[in-house]
């Protein structure tokens, strides 16, 4: 007999701005509780040091975390000059500490955007959440030990000089996915030779999602507060669920496919497809106004379904 999943199926992505000190994880599970929900995965953890937008999946909607995972981002931070940790951030040991020359800005635009604008290579902190044989760097880190980890290429989209103060630097980043912020801190450190770290980080845009359309925590609970006497749960569902983009809304950066009835009745029930299409690569598929999924157009124009909705009832 097939056991029966725990909570409600509820479809949607919220945008939680993440509190500092909290992990991705622990603010996942607290929006899962409150929705209620049988499902629930998030797009791309933050360090418990960083707030700002962590795009949350319910139910359907978790079938596209993937793509934003692999998705552009966009960030804010403070870089602390004169002082090294062991994990680049405020949340680590200081293991170098150096006085911190006069910097010129047009000296320190220059740098950023010869050294650290385009295709890049940076090495990620043993700190970070990649795994060495399963295991977590960042929990090798916290045991002492250390393992080689391999350089990676990385775009950086964008990167901007906020402002320049004695012993800080303000940066916003846009850069592709698997983009440490605080190694391109530690080497911008090394390059002024004064050493430095993140002191404040703050993502702001995940793919089309942008800052502007989050809420907090504590805003999503007082919502989840009753209002009235009669203010049963069917009417704080109700208000909860319309803060909830739509599952579409995850792979809204894909171009658009309209399929006939027709057809998309027989790609829902695992056909393949003898029509061929204009569009390629990946898409998402609609019929009569309705979300299906995202699909894949082959170079000879042929639809393979990648992720289809479960469209039977709730």
């Amino acid at each position: 007999m097939a056991r029966r999943q725990k909570g409600r199926r509820i479809d949607g992505v919220f945008l939680l701005d993440k509190p500092q000190g909290l992990t991705s994880n622990s603010a996942l599970q607290r929006v899962k509780r409150l929705y209620g929900a049988a499902k629930a995965g998030h797009t791309g953890a933050l360090d418990p040091l960083a707030t700002g937008l962590l795009p949350i999946c319910l139910g359907e909607a978790t079938k596209f975390s993937q793509f934003l995972l692999e998705s552009d981002k966009r960030y804010i931070t403070t870089a602390k000059l004169g002082i090294r940790t062991d994990s680049s951030d405020a949340d680590g040991e200081v293991i170098e500490t150096k006085a911190v020359p006069v910097i010129e800005r047009d000296a320190l635009d220059r740098l950023l955007q010869r050294r650290f604008s385009g295709n890049i290579e940076q090495v990620p902190s043993m700190f970070s959440a990649l795994k060495h044989k399963g295991e977590p760097l960042y929990k090798l880190a916290r045991r002492g030990e250390s393992v080689e980890v391999k350089p990676r290429r990385v775009t950086i989209y964008e990167i901007k000089l906020l402002a320049l103060r004695a012993d800080e630097i303000d940066l916003e980043v846009h850069c592709s996915k698997g983009t440490y912020i605080r190694s391109i801190v530690e080497d911008l450190g090394l390059e002024l030779g004064c050493g430095a770290h993140v002191s404040m980080l703050r993502r702001t845009a995940v793919a089309s999602y942008e800052s502007d359309q989050m809420l907090t925590l504590e805003q999503l609970n007082e919502l989840a507060q009753p209002r009235v006497a009669d203010d049963g749960e069917g009417c704080i569902q109700t208000r909860l669920d319309a803060l909830l983009l739509p599952p579409w809304s995850a792979v809204d950066t894909l171009p658009l496919l309209n399929l006939p009835t027709d057809l998309a009745t027989r790609l829902l029930q695992g056909q393949r497809l003898g029509e061929t299409f204009s569009e390629r690569g990946l898409v998402r598929l609609f019929a009569d106004s309705v979300f299906l999924g995202m699909g894949e157009v082959d170079d000879e124009g042929r639809l393979r379904a990648r992720r289809l909705l479960d469209t039977s009832e709730h």
